[in-house]
């Protein structure tokens, strides 16, 4: 049974709406028109008034909580960090079912469960939970990414069976492995043979650990299994060699490779199933001294696209790229190295501005996260499907607004700007350094300044930054070498809360490394009149940041110190993401 409070909604839509008109005319400051408006989206697309007002951008998503928290009597919770979630709520309430309703239990006691969700108008799957749990729900309000990033935080280690799965596997197991495979396979069927389950096991530990990459690497005793999680490599078990073969075999079997080839690298897909969720996996092996080395990317479909507000931008930052994205036409630019977060952006982008009235088409390699009302295309260079060739295509498809993955070459980026020249906003992503950098790749592949100046609206540069643990971070004294990294960054003990660092000890929960998470530092440059003038004229990319810089541009080693001084991360983190950055 749940809590009242929780289904605390008007009984009458009229009353209801009297109500809501009500309060966002006293405290959003909306405008009849716009209350009207959104009203009317509610009956017409059957979503519920908070998701109509975040979706049309009408309010942020705080604003909006706070609103409905205000009016139904709820507690409003803006930020998650350190909270503890009960154990009972991880043993009772599958990830899936969590991760789809954005349900986090934040509190339990004698008898009641506080609930923190960020759909106030929901209460169905408020009442579900209740059931699963045998226990009464009581509704809080908090943000989408901080619900997200507590679920994964919570359901990170449980059910590892790595270890048990070791203990099993024998040499004869091998012979198992050419078994026909289903085209998804599910992690939680135990029911396989050793190897099948090790591996299955694997991939299983780095999704509750959030790895975006595994790496199985042979030694001469031993294949060593490493993954990345948040952006840093860590050592994990060790599998015993007379494994490797079928270990190997194994995987190549998922990925539809050549099971009998071990000279040459090859390269295969697989996509395993979690309850609900899929979650794809990309595969690469490649011959080395004593085997065959494996790394698997993975892309956890099952996580939430993130809006603009929640993947680390300053207000100003924020507001110049909602400026930008609103345009009927022209071409913005996402750059960064590989695993910086550009997808995660450019996503972003797209959400803000999806709107029925929208064509939106994307082309990308791969799909990574599937966006409702968005016809996303996925690269197939075997069978011809380029990006160039992909974005040709779009043209005859009355788009909008269209994403490339990547600008690659002469041909994709020639088509895009050439696109962006006749009525379309384009969306891409391209290697470069910062934001200057992109302007003088593009016409070092051979596409002319003067369509580069006339078609180019903003550039942003990102990179990824680990923040702290919230479970063990605390403030101390710079020591001497905390000393010479500030001084580095230009900083002093004295800019700091009673002069001292926030620091991460370490604990179980972040490998001892004393960082959990990660946040994006962004440098937004928009395309002004003056870097028009500069691109015509060629100027180097040090002289258009240099003419930036005097016209207030925040590079990303500035944003990364803001985040210092807000307690968010440490000095050495911020030099090591941007070293490049030359201020």
């Amino acid at each position: 049974m749940t809590d009242t409070r929780a289904t605390a909604t008007p009984a009458t839509p009229a009353f209801r709406q009297d109500r809501i008109r009500e309060s966002l005319l006293k405290k959003a400051g909306l405008t009849p028109a716009q209350i009207q408006d959104a009203l009317q989206a509610e009956q017409e697309t059957g979503q519920s008034l908070d998701q109509v007002l975040t979706g049309k951008n009408l309010l942020p998503e705080r604003k909006v909580l706070e609103l409905f928290a205000d009016l139904l009597g709820l507690e409003f919770l803006p930020s998650l960090e350190g909270t503890g979630v009960p154990s009972a709520f991880i043993q009772q309430v599958p990830v899936q079912f969590a991760r789809t309703h954005a349900l986090i239990a934040v509190e339990e006691k004698e008898g009641l469960v506080r609930v923190a969700t960020h759909r106030p108008l929901e209460v169905q799957p408020m009442d579900d939970l209740a059931t699963l749990l045998g226990l009464e729900v009581e509704a809080v309000l908090a943000p989408r990414g901080e619900i997200a990033n507590l679920i994964n935080r919570a359901y990170r280690h449980k059910a590892d069976g790595v270890d048990e799965a070791l203990q099993d596997v024998k040499d004869t197991d091998i012979v198992s492995i050419a078994e026909n495979i289903q085209e998804s396979e599910d992690l939680l069927d135990s029911n396989k043979a050793p190897v099948i389950k090790l591996v299955n096991m694997l991939l299983f530990q780095a999704l509750k650990l959030r790895a975006s990459d595994i790496h199985l690497q042979p030694y001469a005793d031993r294949l060593q299994v490493r993954m990345r999680i948040d952006g840093v490599l860590y050592d994990m078990e060790s599998i015993p060699r007379r494994a490797q073969e079928a270990i190997v075999s194994r995987v190549k079997v998922m990925g539809k490779m050549d099971i009998a080839e071990r000279r040459l690298p090859q390269d295969g897909r697989a996509s395993i199933r979690i309850g609900d969720g899929d979650v794809d996996v990309r595969i690469s092996t490649v011959p080395v001294a004593g085997g065959e080395r494996i790394v698997f990317r993975i892309l956890d479909k099952t996580t939430k696209v993130y809006s603009l507000d929640q993947i680390g931008l300053d207000q100003e930052a924020e507001r110049t790229i909602r400026r930008y994205i609103n345009y009927s036409h022209g071409v913005i630019f996402v750059t960064g190295p590989t695993g910086s977060g550009k997808t995660t952006t450019l996503y972003a982008c797209l959400d803000a501005i999806n709107a029925p009235e929208l064509n939106i088409l994307t082309i990308e390699d791969p799909v990574e996260y599937n966006l409702d009302g968005i016809s996303q295309v996925q690269v197939n260079t075997k069978k011809g499907l380029t990006f160039a060739a992909g974005l040709r295509s779009f043209l005859r498809q009355d788009p909008d607004v269209m994403m490339v993955g990547e600008v690659r070459d002469n041909e994709t980026a020639d088509i895009a700007i050439r696109a962006a020249l006749t009525g379309h906003l384009v969306f891409s992503t391209v290697h470069t350094n910062d934001s200057a950098s992109t302007v003088t790749r593009l016409i070092d592949i051979g596409v002319e300044p003067y369509l580069v100046s006339s078609s180019l609206l903003c550039v942003i540069a990102q990179r990824l930054l680990r923040t702290l643990c919230p479970n063990c971070k605390e403030a101390v004294v710079p020591t001497e070498q905390q000393r010479f990294f500030l001084e580095d960054l230009k900083l002093s003990p004295d800019m700091f809360p009673d002069g001292k660092l926030m620091i991460g000890r370490g604990c179980d929960d972040c490998f001892r490394s004393g960082f959990a998470g990660r946040t994006a530092i962004y440098e937004v440059m928009p395309i002004d009149t003056h870097i028009q003038e500069q691109i015509i004229n060629k100027s180097t990319a040090s002289q258009i940041k240099r003419g930036a810089l005097e016209r207030g541009l925040k590079t990303l080693r500035m944003d990364g110190v803001n985040k210092l001084l807000a307690g968010m991360t440490t000095p050495d983190e911020v030099l090591r993401v941007t070293q490049l950055d030359v201020t």
